[in-house]
């Protein structure tokens, strides 16, 4: 007699359920994972506008008129203010204030609002759908509200 070698149709839909687990648990960890890496691009472009926007008023002793081509607070990105994944914006430039802004941009980031001025103050001033508020003043990096 023959003697036939294989699998069995259990033991392929056990180890197909196995791996479909693993997949369910996997997948939206490592899509936070993802987003998390993203953020950075708005974090540390709003750190490197507070050190340009600080030499600008060295350099001035006002904030009117930071954030424009030629100066030394130029918008990062190309076109100006344009990031892989955040629109980086100036608003409130007078004598002694400012306010920079990172705006999340994509279905992942959308509605991820950051902002940095000239007391240091990080704050965020609004999460996407899903996302919990952070409690204090600071930059969300986490879905759960962590920062």
């Amino acid at each position: 007699m023959q003697r036939h070698s294989g699998f069995t149709l259990i033991e392929v839909m056990v180890t197909i359920a196995i791996v479909a687990i693993l997949a369910a648990v996997a997948l939206p960890a490592y899509n936070n994972y993802l987003i998390r890496g993203k953020v950075v691009e708005a974090t540390s472009n709003l750190l490197q506008m507070r050190t340009k926007m600080e030499q600008f008023w060295q350099d001035n002793r006002t904030y009117v008129g930071a954030c424009a081509a030629g100066t030394v607070a130029p918008l990062p990105g190309s076109p100006a203010g344009t990031l892989k994944y955040f629109r980086v914006s100036c608003s409130n430039l007078t004598l002694n204030s400012y306010t920079v802004r990172a705006d999340g941009q994509g279905n992942d980031l959308a509605g991820l609002s950051y902002t940095i001025d000239q007391a240091n103050a990080r704050l965020t001033l609004s999460v996407p759908s899903g996302w919990n508020m952070p409690t204090g003043n600071c930059w969300i990096v986490k879905k759960n509200g962590d920062c």
